[in-house]
C-alpha cells in the first residue's frame, strides 16, 4: 500500500450478489505488474474465523491456488463455497471493509457489460480507487 500500487486500478469485475474484484488493471485495461504470486492462506484464515462472509477483502487467483497475486475481491455475500475445506483449497480472506460498505453494495449493483479483454460483469462506468492506505489499529 506504501508504494500507491492500488491508486489508479479499477474495480474490473462486478457481480451483484457475489463479490467485487479490483487491484489489477488500470482504466485502460493494462494489467499491472506484480510481484510474484503468494502461497495460499485459506485453511490457516478458516481456521482463525476469516471466513467468506460479506464484507470480507480476500485474495484473487486463478484455478491454481497459489497464484494470487495484487488483485482481491469484497465479498457482498456470504459466498461458502470459497471458504477451505479438506476438498476446496478456498479463497484466503485478508482484512475487512470497516467502513463503506454501502459504497460497496452500490459498486455491486452498476450496470455491466464488456469492458477490455472482459467479454462480461465490467462496470459501464468505470469504478476506480483513488488511494489506499493501510490502517492499523
Amino acid at each position: 500500500m506504501k508504494d500507491k500500487f492500488y491508486d489508479g486500478t479499477q474495480f474490473h469485475r462486478v457481480i451483484d450478489g457475489f463479490m467485487v474484484q479490483g487491484g489489477g488493471f488500470t482504466p485502460e485495461f493494462s494489467q499491472k505488474p506484480t510481484r510474484p504470486p503468494v502461497p495460499i492462506e485459506a485453511e490457516s484464515s478458516s481456521k482463525a474465523g476469516l471466513l467468506n462472509v460479506p464484507g470480507t477483502v480476500s485474495m484473487a487467483r486463478t484455478s491454481d491456488p497459489n497464484s494470487a497475486t495484487s488483485q482481491f475481491f469484497i465479498n457482498v455475500n456470504d459466498n461458502k463455497f470459497l471458504n477451505y475445506s479438506p476438498s476446496n483449497p478456498g479463497y484466503t480472506v485478508f482484512g475487512k471493509v470497516v467502513a463503506g460498505m454501502d459504497i460497496v453494495t452500490k459498486i455491486a449493483k452498476s450496470q455491466t457489460g464488456s469492458g477490455g479483454p472482459f467479454p462480461k460483469d465490467v462496470p459501464v462506468e468505470k469504478v476506480l480507487i483513488k488511494s489506499a492506505k493501510l490502517i492499523t489499529p
